[in-house]
């Protein structure tokens, strides 16, 4: 029932031209398969011993991974973490998300999951439903996407030691004995093969010349690519499924046409690719330059999978198109825009660790580290200043001529991205953000969370307030069904519901829609409001103002819920996991290493509100930070909670900073005739804010000082 209730969501997020098309798909998955042999899939006259010679020569293509590099990196510590980590390898020991190393043992098995002990069937691949089996498809694919192999291959040049490519080559013939084009789970779906292609594309070049390279091997391995990649384009993401799922697809197509052009189909491969990858480029990097996924994680994958493509392409024609590198550009003056000299990087949406094509073995790929990678590559200033130099960065820009150096410049100031919806408030070594962007891209938003107008804090370089993570894909269900809802989220909630309507894993049935009514980055004010409760029987709109003045001790966030009945009305504040908790007057004094980091303080126009804090629930799954998938430490979330007739406001202060005696006193909030007047007395003086919510321009009408600063 369960399975069949998905289904039917799923045909609600799709039009009609998108059931045809999967009605097609799934009636011709059903008839007899067709196999398609080596020369249909390269060319019937191919000369192999000529196309490896011409590989071996880098002929006509460009070169991602050679002796040069090697030779460049040679002791340094980049050589040295690349060959532990193909070291690792070379014992068959894998570790992917949170989960344990696991010893594999001194054969592969390609199909089997030691961590949860599952061994994948040898079915053709669309018959495997991965969603509803008893393990985790992450863990299984990260195997079998092969992105250890390059590892081997930059081990192989920087030492020209026979065991890596050894290694390398009898893990190749392994996985093609043992999986056979669409069968089995590494076959699920045309995005796995395009991931794959590319790794074992780049590692087949950085080990071109070793003498195990056979004409033989070099076949086999190069018809299944070419089987790879015509799946890329003819079983490719289409219609509301197009996100990063795409971009992969087509970034795999692209570097099998690039790196073998000898293949009778790779000029229309490219041609296709390419094409395709700039249309993409601007559908998936707005044009603010945030990502249309709503997701870090997925922007920064995206971004890296078109600098792989454009990058190819410059080294090969000396340009890269237009579009590509327009996207990259925009992405990475965002994110530098986001985390500036010294902030946290950003957490909202979902985050698998994805990475394009892993020339280091870092776990994760940071903000940072992204931003490293592509100030390297293509001399992006703002990157290049913010980014850090990560080994990968080392091994791909070792041939360019990119700077490793910016100007300083000015200070990253306070900024509003409209069309990601992410307001950016500055002032000292305070950052505060405010979401007001929609839930995610396309109809079924898979990667989004139910968290309009959430807003995060971080002071001096450390997070306060922000986004717990993502948690788990499929080893945890009710981990990921928590932190994908709203109350996980730095926002407010009505009845304990989630903004917008789960209907599946990647899958959300009807989003909440963010209104913003006016940004005034300069005063430090923000005022938004959503729809998602107005499918309650007694339907509430939930409206935030945000007041951060430059300057300013204390930030104010207001939250006015309008409608009708009466409600649960609750704030969250997700605090991170190496901070402490204790209640202090109408609030929480919040601690980091038993000193005074942030005071949060409360109040309400109706009634006292309730302190509520959550640490840990195993219950709820609430009260929990995600560092990376598949794992949680707890953290504390904290917040108030009033239960109250509409209309009422909520409001809290947030004052970061080591004051050991209460920040703020005299909070208060009244609503009257639609008009909210809230009021509080810090360090900076008392102060008064009156917003009326129907004036024009909307949300504030007066903002007082109404008396002297307090020495």
């Amino acid at each position: 029932m369960q399975r069949l209730t998905w289904y039917a969501h799923r045909l609600r997020a799709m039009e009609p031209a998108e059931i045809e098309w999967r009605v097609r798909r799934v009636v011709g998955q059903r008839l007899p398969s067709r196999s398609f042999t080596d020369a249909q899939l390269v060319g019937p006259d191919l000369d192999w011993c000529g196309t490896l010679d011409r590989f071996r020569a880098a002929e006509g293509r460009p070169v991602l991974l050679g002796h040069e590099q090697a030779d460049t990196l040679a002791g340094t510590e980049i050589a040295a973490a690349t060959l532990v980590a193909a070291d690792r390898v070379l014992d068959h020991r894998f570790a992917y998300f949170g989960y344990p190393e696991a010893a594999l043992g001194p054969e592969i098995d390609w199909n089997h999951d030691p961590i949860g002990g599952i061994d994948w069937p040898a079915l053709p691949g669309h018959r495997i439903d991965h969603r509803t089996a008893a393990g985790d498809p992450k863990w299984i694919w990260e195997l079998n996407r092969l992105q250890h192999l390059p590892w081997l291959a930059q081990a192989w040049l920087l030492t020209r030691d026979d065991r890596y490519a050894a290694e390398a080559f009898g893990q190749l013939d392994s996985w093609i004995a043992a999986n056979p084009p669409g069968r089995g789970i590494a076959w699920r779906g045309a995005f796995e093969a395009g991931i794959r292609a590319i790794s074992v594309a780049v590692a087949l070049q950085g080990l071109r010349h070793s003498p195990r390279l056979t004409v033989a091997r070099f076949r086999a391995v190069v018809c299944m690519l070419a089987e790879s990649a015509r799946r890329c384009w003819a079983e490719r993401s289409l219609y509301s499924s197009a996100n990063n799922h795409l971009i992969g697809e087509l970034a795999g197509l692209a570097t099998m046409a690039l790196l073998f052009p000898d293949l009778r189909p790779s000029p229309r491969w490219e041609r296709d690719a390419v094409t395709a990858l700039c249309a993409e480029a601007d559908r998936q990097i707005l044009p603010d330059g945030s990502g249309a996924e709503q997701a870090v994680g997925y922007q920064m994958f995206t971004a890296e999978l078109l600098l792989l493509v454009a990058e190819m392409l410059r080294r090969r024609d000396g340009y890269a198109p237009v579009l590509l590198t327009n996207a990259i550009t925009r992405s990475a003056r965002y994110l530098a825009a986001v985390v500036g000299d010294h902030d946290p990087a950003p957490r909202y949406g979902d985050d698998d660790e994805g990475f394009a094509l892993r020339l280091d073995a870092s776990p994760v790929r940071t903000v940072r580290d992204h931003l490293g990678l592509v100030g390297a590559v293509l001399g992006t200033p703002d990157a290049i200043r913010v980014g850090t130099r990560s080994p990968a960065a080392g091994w791909l820009a070792a041939l360019t001529k990119a700077t490793e150096d910016a100007p300083r410049g000015e200070p990253f100031g306070s900024f509003h991205a409209p069309d990601g919806g992410l307001v950016v408030l500055r002032s000292g070594r305070r950052r505060i953000t405010m979401d007001v962007g929609p839930l995610g891209y396309l109809s079924i938003a898979a990667h989004g969370h139910a968290d309009a107008l959430a807003v995060t804090l971080s002071a001096d370089g450390h997070e306060l307030v922000g986004h717990p993570g993502v948690t788990s894909y499929y080893g945890h269900p009710d981990w990921r069904s928590a932190h994908r809802g709203t109350r996980a989220h730095p926002t407010a909630s009505v009845d304990g519901l989630d903004q917008s309507v789960i209907g599946g894993a990647f899958l959300w049935r009807q989003h909440a829609r963010v209104h913003t009514h006016s940004v005034d980055t300069a005063a430090g004010f923000v005022d938004a409001e959503h729809d998602g409760y107005l499918r309650l029987d007694e339907p509430v709109v939930h409206r935030r103002w945000l007041i951060a003045p430059p300057g300013r001790a204390t930030a104010v966030v207001v939250d006015l819920f309008t409608g009708t009945g009466h409600h649960e009305f609750r704030t969250a504040w997700p605090l991170h996991p190496s901070l402490d908790v204790r209640p202090a007057g109408c609030g929480h004094l919040v601690l980091r290493e038993d000193a005074p980091a942030l005071q949060l303080a409360y109040a309400a126009s109706s009634g006292e509100p309730i302190r509520s804090e959550i640490r840990g629930d195993t219950d709820t799954n609430l009260g929990w930070w995600s560092h990376r998938l598949e794992s949680r430490v707890p953290a504390w979330l904290v917040g108030s909670v009033v239960h109250a007739q509409t209309p009422v406001a909520l409001v809290t202060a947030l004052t970061p900073g080591n004051a050991e005696e209460q920040a703020v006193s005299d909070l208060g909030v009244d609503l009257r005739d639609d008009a909210i007047t809230v009021r509080w007395h810090d360090e900076d003086g008392a102060h008064l804010h009156t917003l009326l919510p129907s004036d024009d321009p909307p949300g504030r009408v007066q903002r007082e000082d109404v008396a002297d600063p307090v020495s």
